[in-house]
């Protein structure tokens, strides 16, 4: 008798679990009433959307050429220890309209606590409009790892050396 594990689902996929890791749970602490709560918008996305929540009574924000503004989610975060939430631009609208996360991808620590807000740019030669509820960017959360810090005297040699931008090749 074949014994099976309650968290697969049919075809080998685990529920619950990413690459034999538990499946962090993000904590979300609603701030405002018109927030619209961060979602994958289909079952492969890598990261969830996350939708401008603006103040009640201003139905958009205007970003002119060249501008950054800081625009409300209307949501607190706790990201899980041992992770970090990536803020990057969605594809879509830097395409497209040329409004994009300046600081990509924006790190938020696992320890921050206040409300998430998303920088935004606009590379374009057009003033962007930007509405309540309009989806702005992705945050994706990811693992991360601190390193030791050691000081040493000289470091191991490689075949890159000390070759930086562009020394591997155009391609």
């Amino acid at each position: 008798m074949e014994m099976r594990s309650p968290t697969r689902e049919r075809g080998g996929t685990r529920r619950g679990y990413l690459g034999g890791m538990q499946m962090p749970e993000l904590r979300l602490q609603r701030l405002s009433s018109r927030a619209t709560v961060p979602a994958y918008q289909t079952a492969g996305s890598a990261g969830l959307d996350l939708a401008a929540c603006l103040p009640e009574g201003q139905g958009s924000i205007m970003i002119a050429p060249g501008q950054i503004v800081i625009v409300p989610t209307g949501w607190a975060v706790a990201i899980p220890a041992g992770f970090e939430g990536q803020v990057r631009p969605r594809s879509g609208l830097a395409t497209k309209h040329g409004v994009s996360v300046p600081n990509a991808p924006g790190t938020i620590d696992s320890d921050y606590r206040g409300e998430l807000r998303v920088a935004l740019i606009n590379f374009s030669q057009a003033a962007f409009t930007l509405e309540h509820g309009m989806r702005m960017a992705q945050l994706v959360v990811a693992p991360v790892a601190q390193a030791r810090v050691l000081e040493v005297p000289e470091l191991e040699s490689t075949q890159r050396a000390s070759g930086g931008f562009g020394s591997t090749g155009l391609a």
